[in-house]
């Protein structure tokens, strides 16, 4: 009996078509952003946020939504979230929407898409935000310049990433290089802003940069991946 009546073809592309030339696979279609629905909802409340500021005069919603030290004194606790939707411009929202983009997708990826992992990805996401507001403030006590954006948020969201970079997909440690080199680039970075000013920041517009906030929201990603991994219920 010959040798090729035991040939195996179930995955032969002419199977079923014996006659014939092998039919064209064609490669599956990849989606256009390979990112979780929790960042991509991230970069939309982001964008989605600005545009409806802008239908109100921007002293008012600075008014009502920034945050300061002097807010905070006031007991206005909410500013410490609300300032995270509220921007200076279009180049201000859509920086913090690409940054977002980029460092959202490993960390809401790692907390995964069940709706506990979305939950936990979202109050992590606030309470970086908060806590980078809040480690301005400290440094500067009874200033009442408003702060305004998601930058320090997204920073947290970069000190997460950098450890997850070091576990490769998993938290790493507090200590690494990826967090230690992402780490030292952004105080570089802040560093520069801070000396220069905001001609140095793409998208700020003029306005001051509180590059110390961006500096505690990176220290509180870092410290927070690994407690809120566990109410994610991941390693």
């Amino acid at each position: 009996m010959p040798a090729s009546l035991f040939q195996d073809t179930s995955n032969d592309p002419r199977r079923g078509f014996p006659d014939g030339p092998a039919p064209e696979r064609r490669p599956a279609r990849e989606p256009v952003f390979n990112a979780p629905a929790a960042a991509l909802a991230l970069v939309a409340l982001i964008v989605g946020g600005y545009a409806l500021q802008t239908r109100f005069p921007l002293e008012d919603v600075v008014e009502a939504c920034a945050v300061s030290s002097a807010t905070l004194a006031q007991g206005r606790w909410l500013t410490l979230i609300s300032s995270l939707f509220v921007h200076g411009g279009w180049g201000h929202a859509l920086m913090n929407a690409a940054f977002a983009l980029a460092f959202a997708t490993p960390v809401a990826r790692f907390f995964g898409e069940r709706l506990r992992g979305v939950a936990v990805f979202f109050v992590f996401y606030l309470l970086c935000g908060a806590l980078s507001s809040l480690g301005y403030a400290a440094l500067h006590p009874g200033d009442a310049n408003p702060l305004v954006g998601a930058s320090g948020a997204v920073s947290g969201l970069m000190g997460a990433a950098a450890r997850l970079i070091d576990g490769r997909g998993r938290v790493g440690r507090i200590l690494s290089s990826a967090v230690l080199g992402m780490g030292g680039a952004w105080l570089v970075v802040n560093l520069l802003v801070g000396a220069l000013g905001s001609g140095f920041t793409p998208g700020a517009a003029g306005a001051t940069v509180a590059w110390q906030a961006h500096l505690a929201g990176f220290l509180a990603g870092v410290l927070l991946i690994g407690p809120f991994a566990r109410l994610a219920e991941r390693r």
